[in-house]
């Protein structure tokens, strides 16, 4: 009796099944990135509110008559009263402090009364308002106000100048320097200087230095692996391989000796040098791709009168475009968002990388701008996306034909 044929209609359903799981994984792998481009296009004062919201919104209101941008300080949430102080100051006080028989108001429970004049009743479900300050840091005195929330508009207004703001600061500048509101005091010096394209043209120092010297020197050791035949070849192979295991913090203290005694410290060039001496994965990798490559090839090329080096340069590494482009792509993505070892190695402002330089952000009293640390963090992680879907075809490739035998 024939086996049952499956039904034509369980294959969409199966198939569908499968793309919406995909789906539903990308998309939880992409909300970090989504928070990250919506919080660098908020406000400063946004990013800090609570509930969290994740579209950038404005509120404005009528302050002294005029629309105003302002922001959202508190809703009441008890009776309360809007008093004048004898020395002209406003005040939002609990409707239990304020005694209307003697026209006085207590500032707190156990401060004493004071004359106070009364404006008006406070109703819960107001919102206390605040003038929206001109820059992230200002002290100056903002004009307030307490409003019902019919008073209050509320828009879409995503802050695209905090991406031009945020590559202005991140050399360490002050908001309030950088949109002239206060005079610089900084001083003139190596340092003085730093800005955005210094970062970018360190790290694209490091990542291409670095490239070139992780595609020759892994090709040329893997070939020694794959194709010439040595006493203790295998031997050495797989103690390489093992060098995998140790971690990068048990190397940090010997090697920040042997850097420190040849002067490096304080310089690029423990953050590429290191690259033109092999590494075990990109050995593996261009090992096993170099494998797959018929040994005909290069018998044919001695037969042609080649040595060695010529077999290496002009049959094997023609052939081996799709694995190199893989290896400089690993190598460029690890150079690009490497932080411990420029943290680690690097003592000047102006040889930082981009990954070190996003730590100007954060201050020691914990007033880090949000909303300029995630747009900087936006900017600079775009190259590698675009990076990635140009060079996709090249690295699904060489990745796909690695370890196959031909």
């Amino acid at each position: 009796m024939p086996a049952p044929v499956a039904s034509r209609s369980a294959v969409p359903v199966a198939r569908f099944a499968i793309y919406a799981l995909l789906g539903s994984l990308a998309c939880l792998f992409l909300t970090p990135f989504a928070w990250m481009l919506a919080t660098a296009l908020k406000s400063a004062e946004q990013t800090a509110a609570w509930p969290p919201s994740f579209v950038p919104y404005a509120y404005y209101a009528p302050l002294d008559g005029v629309r105003t941008e302002v922001v959202r300080t508190a809703e009441i949430t008890a009776p309360s009263v809007l008093v004048t102080l004898a020395d002209g100051r406003r005040e939002l006080l609990p409707a239990a402090q304020f005694d209307a028989a003697t026209s006085s108001a207590r500032l707190s429970r156990d401060a004493a009364p004071q004359p106070a004049r009364l404006l008006r009743a406070v109703a819960p479900g107001e919102w206390r308002v605040t003038e929206r300050p001109a820059t992230f840091s200002s002290t100056a005195a903002l004009r307030w106000d307490v409003l019902p929330a019919s008073s209050i508009e509320s828009t879409v207004a995503p802050r695209w100048e905090n991406f031009s703001l945020a590559l202005a600061t991140i050399g360490g500048r002050s908001v309030e320097d950088v949109q002239g509101t206060v005079a610089t005091t900084r001083s003139s010096g190596a340092d003085s200087d730093v800005t955005f394209l210094t970062f970018l043209g360190n790290t694209l120092t490091v990542c291409l230095l670095g490239v070139v010297g992780a595609v020759f020197s892994n090709a040329l050791i893997a070939y020694a692996f794959a194709r010439l035949r040595w006493p203790g070849r295998d031997w050495i192979f797989a103690v390489t391989l093992a060098t995998m295991m140790v971690p990068f913090p048990v190397l940090m203290v010997p090697l920040y000796g042997v850097f420190k005694d040849l002067g490096w410290i304080g310089t690029l060039l423990p953050l590429w040098v290191p690259a033109w001496f092999g590494s075990a994965f990109h050995i593996f990798l261009l090992r096993q791709f170099f494998r797959t490559i018929p040994e005909e090839l290069s018998e044919a090329a001695r037969i042609d009168g080649c040595n060695e080096w010529q077999i290496f340069w002009r049959v094997i590494l023609p052939l081996s475009k799709p694995v190199l482009a893989v290896v400089a792509l690993f190598h460029f993505l690890h150079a690009w968002n490497d932080f411990l070892a420029p943290l680690l190695y690097l003592t000047k402002r102006s040889t930082f990388t981009l990954a070190v330089a996003l730590q100007n952000y954060q201050t020691q009293n914990g007033g880090t701008p949000w909303h300029l640390l995630m747009a900087a963090s936006a900017v600079v992680v775009t190259p590698i996306i675009v990076l990635f879907f140009f060079t996709q075809k090249f690295f699904v490739r060489g990745i796909a034909t690695t370890g196959m035998k031909g």
